[in-house]
């Protein structure tokens, strides 16, 4: 718990040091301009009749990509550095979309925003000079961490973003986003982000190949090598799924604790449970929803936008411990949001929250995201999300009932 409050030194002091001169928050970009420039390097448009035809007409793009990653021109961290505004103090009138009841900011907004910058710093790393449009279709591949330093985000105070690519890989980016709110003259941080956006061909197919990243001072090489362990970390942790391996020894005394705090001593049976003082079953912990898929919702790529199934993700998490805590959570980490399979428009979207794990006054849920093809019957996984809340109030323990 002590480590999702902490902000990490190294990516805010390579934050300042990339920044040149002082940027007064008039001549930043916004987050509508952020989107414009998307749209003009993917080649989309806001009409949807338009949009189809242009990602058809994307397909030419394909001369356009490198055959190796040699024959791309190395970048530096500071070529994709970029800061974007967010004027909710000096522009009220976009104050009510990103309005909360309680009156603060909606953290689900704030990860939209997130996933719009982090798509345009890796095209910002990967653009051509000569090349009004990138060949390059560029997505969300997982969310590895977001650690908030303040429980609330204030509503009429401009916000600022930052962030660089951070680690590149052949066809893959780790990206580091900061996000800082202005409070007395000054610019204090809230949050920091590290997205992984992978580079696919122009019909987003195939994985497609991305400049490589040349670190110049040690503290760029720290947070390069950084960068590469969490790569290393993420295969390690996908190979030790449950689905794949047996859990440890430690784990399975874990389990085995768990199973004899709740055995009910009268029947001593493996089919009578009974719940200990203070605790609620986990299957009596969740929370449902339904998203019908619109093209309003759609990115640039004609898929729904991963910042909307977030933003969607995190308001039923939020909700989900609310209800279970009973008094109003704050967002402290987002962990392990895990891309698996693009959402297409029209798609009906069933999201699953659950409280996986309560201490103190902290509480995890999972949200559990899968599309259903109403022809075929099935369910396909889209995403796994993890969001970990603080409680007003000490919550009750959660305690599993089955071994999934």
């Amino acid at each position: 718990a002590y480590r999702l409050c902490t902000m990490r030194k190294l990516p805010s002091l390579l934050a300042r040091t990339l920044t040149s001169g002082t940027s007064g928050s008039s001549v930043l970009p916004d987050m509508s301009e952020v989107r414009s420039r998307l749209r003009d390097i993917v080649g989309a448009s806001t009409n949807w009749r338009d949009h189809v035809q242009a990602m058809q007409e994307r397909k030419a793009l394909h001369t356009l990509l490198a055959k190796r990653q040699e024959d791309l021109p190395p970048r530096r961290m500071k070529d994709s550095y970029l800061e974007v505004i967010l004027p909710l103090g000096s522009q009220p009138e976009i104050r009510e979309k990103y309005l909360n009841v309680h009156n603060s900011v909606r953290f689900g907004r704030i990860l939209e925003d997130l996933d719009s910058l982090g798509v345009l710093i890796c095209y910002t790393h990967t653009k051509q000079e000569m090349q009004p449009r990138s060949p390059l279709s560029i997505v969300t591949a997982l969310v590895d961490k977001i650690n908030l330093c303040k429980k609330i985000i204030y509503p009429d105070c401009d916000i600022k973003f930052t962030g660089n690519v951070s680690w590149v890989g052949r066809t893959s980016m780790e990206v580091k986003m900061h996000m800082l709110q202005l409070h007395d003259g000054d610019y204090s941080p809230v949050l920091d982000a590290t997205f992984v956006m992978v580079a696919r061909d122009p019909e987003n197919k195939r994985p497609a190949f991305v400049n490589p990243l040349v670190p110049e001072t040690p503290e760029e090489e720290e947070i390069f090598k950084q960068g590469e362990a969490n790569k290393l970390k993420r295969i390690d942790f996908s190979t030790a799924s449950l689905l794949k391996m047996a859990p440890t020894a430690e784990e399975r005394n874990i389990v085995h604790d768990i199973f004899l705090n709740t055995l009910d001593t009268r029947t001593v049976s493996f089919r009578s449970r009974k719940l200990p003082p203070n605790s609620v079953w986990m299957e009596d912990a969740k929370l449902k929803g339904l998203q019908i898929c619109h093209p309003q919702e759609r990115n640039i790529f004609n898929r729904i936008f991963g910042g909307f199934l977030m933003r969607k993700a995190f308001e039923l998490g939020w909700a989900t411990a609310c209800s279970y805590g009973g008094s109003r959570p704050f967002i402290v980490s987002v962990d392990d949001i895990m891309f698996q399979r693009p959402v297409e428009v029209g798609s009906l979207l069933l999201l699953s929250g659950q409280v996986c794990y309560t201490e103190r006054n902290y509480i995890q849920v999972r949200v559990h995201s899968e599309v259903y093809d109403a022809d075929t019957r099935e369910h396909q996984t889209t995403n796994i999300f993890h969001f970990t809340f603080i409680s007003e109030n000490e919550v009750p323990r959660v305690v599993p009932k089955t071994y999934g």
